[in-house]
């Protein structure tokens, strides 16, 4: 019989044995928790629009992806944000995401803040209200820092434009941005892109001797004049013999937008008030633009036709008639605005 003690294991086997088994669990773990991250929400297909608040916590986050079945598992993004060293660093912003994405993918575009991007479009002739309130409706500027900026004669000048506000140096341009941005970091891009359309006429010998803020003042009058593109250098030729003359421009879209409430009737007492926008009543210039020109615009006035016409008159069919003598644009007058509503601006002598 043998008497001999069982053999207690020593000291250093359990130790082996306790090191196999946590790395056999930590390794089981990991394999859990990376198969999870690895895997994505629901069957669900379309894309949903997931908002992170500045200061939102990881598993605040982490508990609402899971609840709207954009992750299978809260626990798992967090364990594995741990792993990864992203716990602190979730990026606030507006986010495209798909349940279909892995819940890696979603964790990396949440670390580096791939945050959805907005396009809006800024049509040639849109003014500082417009552009405004097209960045606004998007949710990508607050509409009243957006004014108060671009509105600013010292912003302006900080960008070296010697003019009012930035009304006409926003440059009109399809722009991609996400949501929430500083309505300053909107407006630097929208100049930058001014100077950069810009940038190959800055040598060239302006009509008049024009300042680059005079052309621009010019341009954004022929914008809101015509939408015609060959008709454009004709009328910038008309203002320019106009200004040779020292003969008021009498332009109607300068009237508009020194109006304090325009209904969308211009009438004679209109064209009668006194305003710094008023070219019916003051020679020379307005105080600056009155929206934002196109390059095409802009080109037309740095490169006006050669011309004699010193009138021009709607035809009501987007296009105009254009007159060298006063005899002869009162008969275009009579001839094509006849029709018109009684409602509507007598016509003016502006010889």
């Amino acid at each position: 019989m043998d008497n001999r003690k069982p053999m207690k294991p020593s000291g250093k086997r359990i130790l082996v044995l306790i090191i196999c088994l946590a790395l056999a669990g930590g390794g089981f773990f990991f394999f859990m928790v990376n198969k999870l991250i690895l895997r994505s929400g629901s069957g669900e297909t379309e894309y949903k629009t997931f908002e992170v608040q500045e200061r939102s916590s990881l598993s605040t986050v982490a508990y609402r992806l899971e609840k709207e079945g954009l992750i299978p598992s809260a626990l798992a993004l967090r364990l594995w944000a741990m792993y990864k060293g992203y716990s602190g660093s979730i990026k606030a912003g507006e986010y495209r995401l798909s349940p279909l994405m892995p819940s890696k993918t979603i964790l990396e575009l949440l670390h580096r803040g791939g945050v959805a991007i907005h396009a809006v479009r800024i049509v040639e002739g849109f003014n500082l209200m417009q552009i405004a309130e097209a960045f606004a409706e998007e949710g990508i500027v607050n509409k009243e820092e957006f004014l108060k900026i671009g509105g600013d004669a010292e912003t302006a000048r900080y960008f070296g434009f010697n003019s009012p506000s930035l009304e006409g140096f926003l440059f009109p341009d399809t722009y991609r941005f996400a949501k929430g941005l500083p309505a300053r970091t909107v407006i630097n891009a929208m100049v930058t892109r001014f100077f950069e359309m810009v940038e190959p006429l800055k040598d060239s010998p302006f009509p008049l001797d024009m300042a680059l803020e005079e052309i621009v003042t010019l341009a954004s009058m022929v914008e809101k004049e015509t939408a015609q593109a060959e008709e454009r250098p004709v009328i910038a030729g008309v203002f320019i013999n106009r200004l040779k003359k020292k003969m008021p421009l009498a332009s109607d879209p300068t009237v508009i937008y020194g109006l304090d409430n325009f209904d969308g009737n211009l009438r004679k007492k209109d064209l009668l008030t006194p305003s710094p926008y008023n070219t019916y009543r003051n020679k020379g210039l307005p105080p600056g633009p009155i929206a934002s020109p196109g390059i095409d615009a802009i080109k037309a006035v740095a490169f006006p036709r050669e011309t004699d016409y010193l009138y021009f008159v709607s035809k009501n069919d987007g296009t105009h008639y254009f007159s060298k003598t006063y005899d002869e644009h009162l008969a275009a007058v009579n001839l094509y605005q006849r029709k018109k509503s009684s409602t509507e601006p007598k016509e003016l002598d502006v010889r």
